[in-house]
């Protein structure tokens, strides 16, 4: 299912977006220009990744301090050991555009 996000401008450069659809939480990054798309719950006992900080492209959770690598979802510190699914995404027309299952 393809789903529209929000617009690629309420995505900060260096920061992150907090959305939902069909009643699941997302989060949303920009990196390098790049937008990517994450399960907003952290994989360790499900802080929301959105409210974390984004430094480069590791994202921590804001709750035990989990990071994770946001261009793929991949634990690059614990306490969490399994990765956050991770989104395609294109920008059509200035809509970010993810690929959800």
């Amino acid at each position: 299912m393809r789903a529209v996000l929000g617009m690629e401008s309420e995505v900060p450069e260096g920061g992150a977006k907090c959305v939902s659809t069909n009643q699941r939480p997302y989060a949303l990054f920009k990196v390098g220009g790049k937008v990517y798309c994450l399960d907003n719950t952290c994989t360790h006992l499900g802080g929301p990744l959105c409210q974390g900080r984004l430094q480069g492209s590791i994202i921590q959770c804001p709750w035990h301090g989990s990071r994770f690598d946001v261009t793929s979802g991949n634990v690059v510190g614990p306490p969490a050991r399994k990765p956050v699914r991770s989104y395609p995404v294109a920008i059509e027309d200035g809509k970010v555009v993810v690929e959800l299952p």
